[in-house]
């Protein structure tokens, strides 16, 4: 690289990470995310360069693609105008749940059964995406699926359960695993819980994700700000320099007009709302909440989730969401929630305040798909920005690969599913992915072997039968009968040899039933 160039680059980074940190010092509200974790820094853009598909965006949207597109072999230039998962991804609190904020009773009333099952789907579908990349790359990034409750308010004794009920006995219905509690844990207000959502830490996983971009042949650019599309030919011009690419994704939260028309880029503005949201965090003692999500059914709703670090834990709490721009005391919103997390935590100190931004539609539903020719874009997610946006990602990817993708007509932003009435979605994307595994997740496994753990062994009751279930680490589950096969004793789970032990005359067999030592001579019988 010429001396010249080399010294433009180096002014780019200095001055980019000058205005990073100098935003950071004026508010003071800098997410624990950024104070916890390292991210790789990625130079500018800094010469002409062809590529076939150019991701304009480096928050979870736009790195789920370039990792997909990456490792099926297209070369991937991502930029982002100031650091990767720092912007609108980098002030989430990370609840990732399937669970979105229209309650599913609307999207039944507004879509059907079928498409509001679809909706639930996709966000299952996304969490599973997380699990198989943290697990395929190793990324220590703090995942763990953990339940989610959605209760009644804190302090409104007069809320009542019998919606909440309504929702649980629907999400039932459409194959997902939910349950009515009349008092949910830490909480103790009547509540759905749902199984199998997430936490993870953000940066951390996209740390990762970003190491795996540049391995599988991606490139990545930070202080790089998209300042014009051009169509002739098809690229991007970025710090005095072009980007030519086949396809385009812009991945950028709120959309930027790229290659669409000025015209109808501003119609499409006027169908997104910006709300602002507030988080306060604060550690306590290790295991003084359970590691869970809690959101209420308050409007604006309040939200809380555990990081669990060694000997203590982190508890974020968020909420006391408004427009963006309407509310002039802002630190205000601050106050009501350490008000409110003190009451629940009374020896909890926060030390960590931050807000971040959420876009929500006027159906409730995310924008995703196609917005120009050879041009894709994705918006609000509201409270569901790890999901919808590790979705986008993947639906992005599928577009530009010529993939099929189950979701693709509901989340248009023409919503042209919604148009096709009565859809059985499931019988026609059987083949996707996803539905091969949905079963480890929700649906047709019995609730007491979903309730098993990654990692973990139990004896459960099934058809009246007792049953060594083992949940592997990718979420598939073994079963074999309980029956030790030398004299017909109950084996039992051995936590820390990770064995099923028979407690009469010793045998030992694998978790998946295969024998280790005897006097047992046969396997642990298979399960249908």
């Amino acid at each position: 690289m010429p001396a010249n160039q080399r010294l433009v680059r180096e002014m780019l980074v200095v001055a980019c990470m000058r205005e990073h940190n100098a935003d950071a010092l004026q508010t003071d509200t800098t997410p624990y995310w950024e104070t916890s974790a390292a991210f790789p820094q990625f130079a500018p853009v800094a010469d002409d360069s062809e590529t076939d598909v150019l991701i304009v965006g480096g928050g979870i949207t736009g790195l789920t693609a370039a990792r997909i597109l990456a490792q099926a072999g297209k070369r991937v230039v991502l930029i982002e105008r100031d650091r990767c998962a720092s912007t609108d991804t980098g002030h989430t609190t990370a609840h990732v749940t399937m669970v979105t904020d229209t309650r599913l009773s609307e999207l039944v009333k507004k879509f059907g059964r079928t498409h509001a099952q679809a909706v639930w789907d996709a966000g299952l579908a996304a969490i599973a995406h997380i699990d198989e990349v943290v697990r395929t790359h190793h990324i220590d990034a703090g995942f763990a699926w953990v339940e989610g409750y959605l209760h009644a308010p804190v302090g409104d004794q007069n809320a009542s359960g019998d919606e909440l009920q309504v929702d649980a006995d629907l999400a039932r219905d459409l194959g997902f695993d939910a349950e009515y509690v009349a008092s949910t844990p830490f909480v103790g207000r009547p509540g759905v819980r749902f199984a199998n959502q997430a936490r993870l830490h953000p940066r951390k996983y996209l740390a990762g994700v970003a190491k795996a971009i540049v391995e599988a042949g991606g490139r990545i650019h930070e202080c790089s700000e998209a300042q014009e599309f051009i169509t002739e030919p098809r690229g991007v011009r970025v710090n005095g320099h072009t980007v030519t690419c086949d396809d385009i994704i812009i991945a950028t939260h709120n959309p930027l007009v790229g290659l669409g028309g000025v015209a109808s880029a501003t119609l499409f503005q006027t169908k997104l709302a910006l709300y602002t949201s507030y988080v306060v965090a604060g550690r306590v003692a290790a295991g003084t909440t359970p590691d869970a999500l809690w959101w209420d059914t308050a409007d604006p709703y309040r939200y809380l989730r555990v990081v669990p670090d060694g000997d203590a834990d982190l508890v974020i709490f968020g909420g006391e969401d408004h427009k963006t721009g309407q509310q002039a005391d802002t630190k205000a919103c601050f106050r009501r929630l350490e008000g409110r997390l003190g009451m629940m935590l009374p020896d909890l100190e926060v030390t960590h305040r931050w807000s971040g931004q959420v876009i929500e539609t006027p159906d409730g539903l995310p924008y995703i798909g196609q917005s120009a020719d050879h041009q894709y874009s994705a918006t609000g997610y509201a409270g569901n920005g790890m999901t919808f946006g590790t979705l986008a990602g993947i639906m992005t990817s599928d577009a530009i690969l010529n993939r099929s993708n189950p979701w693709t007509e509901l989340f248009d932003p023409g919503r042209k599913a919604v148009t096709r009435g009565l859809w059985d979605y499931v019988k026609e994307n059987v083949d996707y992915p996803y539905y091969l595994i949905r079963d480890r997740f929700a649906g047709a496994e019995a609730q007491s072997v979903r309730a098993v753990k990654r990692g973990e062994g139990k004896i459960v009751e099934r058809n009246g039968a007792k049953v060594a279930v083992y949940r592997a680490a990718d979420g598939s589950a073994s079963l074999r009968s309980a029956t030790c096969t030398h004299m017909g004793c109950v084996v039992g789970w051995n936590v820390a040899e990770q064995t099923w032990d028979c407690p009469c005359h010793g045998s030992r067999f694998k978790p998946t039933g295969e024998v280790i030592s005897g006097p047992a001579e046969a396997p642990l019988s298979e399960v249908d």
